[in-house]
C-alpha cells in the first residue's frame, strides 16, 4: 500500500500545477465566457487539456487513489465543454439565434413560406367569396368560440361596438385575455408544424381552413359597410400573427417536401439537414406569436382610431420585411 501511496504523490507532484492551471482556466471560462480569457490563455487551453487527458489515462493504467481519478475524470469533463461545445451565455445565444438563426433559417425555405401564404390567403379569399354570397355559410366556416357573438344575427350596431369598445376597467381581463390568444395561436402553429410528417397535406388543409374563418369574418363586416373597420382591427396583430402561423406552416411542408422528395441523399439525412432550420423558424414563430397576443390583448382594445390602426400595420409589416430580408445576411448572395 505504500509504494501505491509513493506513486500517487508523485504521479500528483508532477503534474498537479498544470492540473490547477487548467482548472483556473475552466472556472473562468464557465462563470465569464470564453471571451473574458486572454489570447494566451486561449492558446493554451488545448494543451493543457490534452495533459490533463494524458494523466488521466495514466492513471488509469497504473490504478491510482480513487479520489485522485475522480477529480481528474470530473476536471476532464469540464475542460471538454469548455474546449470543444463552444459554450455561450444565454444572452448571447439569444442574440445569435434573433440576429442569426431565425431570420436566416427562413431565407433558407422561402418558397415553402410562400406556399404556406398562398394557401392562406387562397383561403382568406374563398371564405370572402363564398360567404357574401350566402351568410349561412358563416356558421359552417367560423365556430361560436371564436365568432364571441359575431354572427350575421347580431346587429349593425353591435358588430360597430365589437371593433372600438375601449373600456378603462379592461384590466385583468386584457391579460387573460391576451394569455389565452397566445395559447390557442400556439397551439395551432405548433400543429401545422407536426402535420408536416403526413406529407404535408393536413398542413395545406389547416391553413386553407384558417383563412376561411378570416374570409368569413371580413365577408359578414363588409357585408354591414365595416369591411375597412374590420381590416384594421385584425391587421395590427394580424400582420404577426398570420406571418407566425404561416412560418409555422412553412416548417411543415419543409418536413412533407422532404419526406416525399428526398432527392439524393436518403430520407433520414435529409429531414437531420433541414429539421434544424424548421424547428427554429418554428421556435421563432411562437416568439412572434406572443408579440401578437400583446398586441391583440392590448393595443387593439385600447386604440380606436383607423389610421393609427393603419399605421401600425404598415410599421409592423415594414419592420418584418427588413427582418427577415436583410438581418443576418453574410453577403447578398445568400440564400
Amino acid at each position: 500500500m505504500e509504494q501505491y501511496r509513493l506513486k500517487s504523490s508523485e504521479f500528483r507532484n508532477e503534474r498537479e500545477d498544470s492540473w490547477r492551471a487548467l482548472e483556473k482556466l475552466v472556472q473562468r471560462a464557465e462563470t465569464h465566457g470564453l471571451g473574458s480569457l486572454s489570447h494566451e490563455q486561449l492558446s493554451t487551453l488545448p494543451s493543457l487539456y490534452r495533459g490533463l487527458l494524458g494523466s488521466l489515462s495514466v492513471a488509469r493504467a497504473i490504478s491510482l487513489d480513487k479520489n485522485l481519478l475522480d477529480y481528474l475524470t470530473n476536471l476532464a469533463s469540464r475542460a471538454h465543454v469548455v474546449v470543444y461545445a463552444n459554450k455561450r451565455r444565454p444572452s448571447e445565444a439569444v442574440v445569435d439565434f434573433l440576429l442569426r438563426g431565425f431570420p436566416r433559417a427562413v431565407r433558407r425555405h422561402v418558397v415553402h413560406l410562400a406556399a404556406a401564404l398562398l394557401f392562406l390567403t387562397a383561403g382568406v379569399a374563398c371564405g370572402h367569396l363564398m360567404t357574401i354570397h350566402d351568410m349561412e355559410r358563416y356558421y359552417a366556416f367560423v365556430p361560436d368560440t371564436m365568432a364571441q357573438g359575431r354572427t350575421p344575427a347580431a346587429t349593425t350596431e353591435s358588430l360597430r361596438e365589437g371593433l372600438y369598445s375601449g373600456r378603462e376597467d379592461l384590466g385583468e381581463d386584457l391579460q387573460y385575455f391576451a394569455s389565452v390568444l397566445f395559447t390557442h395561436n400556439s397551439k395551432v402553429g405548433i400543429l401545422c408544424f407536426t402535420l408536416g410528417f403526413a406529407a404535408g397535406v393536413p398542413v395545406v388543409l389547416l391553413l386553407f381552413y384558417n383563412g376561411l374563418v378570416l374570409g368569413a369574418m371580413s365577408a359578414l363586416f363588409t357585408s354591414r359597410g365595416l369591411g375597412m373597420d374590420f381590416w384594421a382591427w385584425v391587421m395590427p396583430h394580424g400582420v404577426t400573427e398570420l406571418l407566425a402561423v404561416a412560418l409555422c406552416g412553412m416548417a411543415g411542408l419543409v418536413f412533407g417536401t422532404t419526406l416525399v422528395f428526398p432527392g439524393e441523399r436518403s430520407r433520414l439525412d435529409n429531414l437531420a439537414h433541414n429539421g434544424h432550420h424548421a424547428a427554429t423558424a418554428v421556435l421563432g414563430a411562437v416568439a412572434m406569436l406572443f408579440i401578437a397576443a400583446l398586441i391583440e390583448g392590448f393595443f387593439r382594445q385600447l386604440v380606436q382610431s383607423i389610421p393609427i390602426r393603419w399605421a401600425v400595420t404598415l410599421t409592423t409589416l415594414a419592420l418584418w420585411t427588413f427582418y427577415f430580408g436583410w438581418i443576418g445576411r453574410e453577403h447578398p448572395n445568400e440564400g
